[in-house]
């Protein structure tokens, strides 16, 4: 025997149409504009999970289950407490008696039905969820008792993955904090011009005198998922882009091995940095930088580069009005301190550390809600699965 079955104790489950037991209803017009002219504290729910933005006024209040009604993300189901503004591309789903449904219950078991409301929609042209519809939408109606049960089981997993969510990401939010400390600290070098300081002498030359950028081109044939490197980090083998910029195989440093650095050339890329250990190509969207210069190491060169004074000068030296472009002569212009080569690998060698520890946190933060999720959903399909009556009402 289920748990489910367990909590029935052989009591039938109830089956209605949508509009018996809650009144659907569309929202008020609101737009961009208007939420821009009159900004304020209450959220406005309209076509998305999140907020479109915050208004001075509210027209909804402890009425918190709505449904998208067009647009991309048609038929997702939405929660919000207390008062806001609700949409006019938000229905909302008002139950009418408390006594016989739970608002939260609903709200899990719409969630679990949200395939079944996908397919109530329309996707020619503007897509979209019709009321009428959603309105014959069959819903089971357990005792209420069972109802709170469920409640409470899946509302644990929602708090529990809200909470591992909170404390990852406050973790992620020091590490990084950390990081930026250190960066700025190892890196600073705006003291030591041309001259020994302690045990170290920093020179100061152009990105041009120690690297230059690579020109050579490779046929996309010899490019796939592992080689490639483009601006999205994916292989695009458009129709008509047939050459791509090649990550030399040569002309790099014995000692260092094949190691360039990518530098998005396009807006909104231009803040965007990679480093590159291994051969293959980019488009032409990612400038490749390859150290020339012994006396320096490429990810010492790839950390000074990867921080928000390059990023901003190439912002502001990038070319073109419609779709900025990186200035490449600006690039090779930029300055950068070079001390010695002992002094660079201690700083990498630290940098890579909080490096390291912060890309883990990055990666494990999204793989853990992910995991939370599945065991939310693998509970709530559990428990949300009612036998169906031969005769709906």
């Amino acid at each position: 025997m289920s748990y489910l079955e367990k909590l029935l104790e052989g009591v039938e489950v109830e089956w209605k149409p949508l509009d018996i037991i809650t009144q659907i209803k569309t929202g008020q017009s609101v737009s961009k504009q208007i939420i821009s002219t009159n900004p304020g504290e209450y959220p406005v729910i309209n076509s998305g999970r999140e907020p479109l933005g915050y208004l001075d006024k509210w027209n909804t209040e402890n009425d918190p289950i709505g449904i998208t009604t067009r647009g991309a993300g048609v038929g997702s189901i939405t929660w919000q407490d207390g008062k806001y503004f609700r949409g006019n591309l938000n229905y909302s789903v008002s139950i009418n008696n408390n006594k016989q449904l739970k608002t939260r219950y609903l709200y899990h078991l719409l969630l679990k039905m949200q395939s079944e409301i996908e397919s109530l929609c329309t996707f020619q042209g503007i897509p979209a969820l019709n009321a009428g519809n959603l309105k014959k939408l069959q819903i089971p109606i357990p005792p209420l008792s069972v109802q709170k049960e469920i409640v409470r089981i899946l509302d644990t997993f929602t708090e529990l993955t809200a909470e591992l969510t909170a404390e990852l990401t406050a973790e992620l939010t020091a590490r990084k904090q950390q990081y930026s400390f250190y960066r700025e600290e190892l890196l600073d070098f705006s003291d030591q011009l041309l001259v020994d300081s302690g045990q170290r002498k920093v020179e100061w030359k152009t990105l041009g005198e120690v690297a230059e950028y690579s020109k050579t081109r490779i046929s996309f044939e010899h490019l796939d998922e592992t080689n490639y490197v483009g601006v999205d980090n994916l292989l695009q083998n458009k129709k008509g882009k047939t050459i791509s910029t090649r990550v030399p195989v040569k002309g790099n440093l014995t000692k260092y091995g094949i190691n360039n650095i990518l530098i998005g050339n396009i807006r909104p890329y231009l803040k965007k940095i990679w480093y590159s250990d291994r051969v293959g190509g980019t488009n032409g969207d990612v400038l490749v930088i390859c150290v020339t210069d012994i006396k320096l190491s490429p990810k010492f060169l790839y950390q000074v580069l990867a921080d928000d004074n390059f990023f901003e000068y190439n912002m502001q030296h990038a070319r073109g009005a419609k779709m900025p472009r990186g200035n490449k002569d600006m690039i090779m212009g930029y300055t950068i301190p070079i001390p010695s080569l002992e002094e660079q690998e201690r700083i990498v060698s630290i940098l890579d550390k909080f490096d390291t520890l912060t890309s883990s946190i990055s990666e494990g933060l999204p793989k853990e809600i992910e995991l939370r999720q599945k065991q939310y959903e693998y509970y709530r399909d559990l428990l949300l699965t009612f036998p169906k009556e031969r005769n709906a009402k």
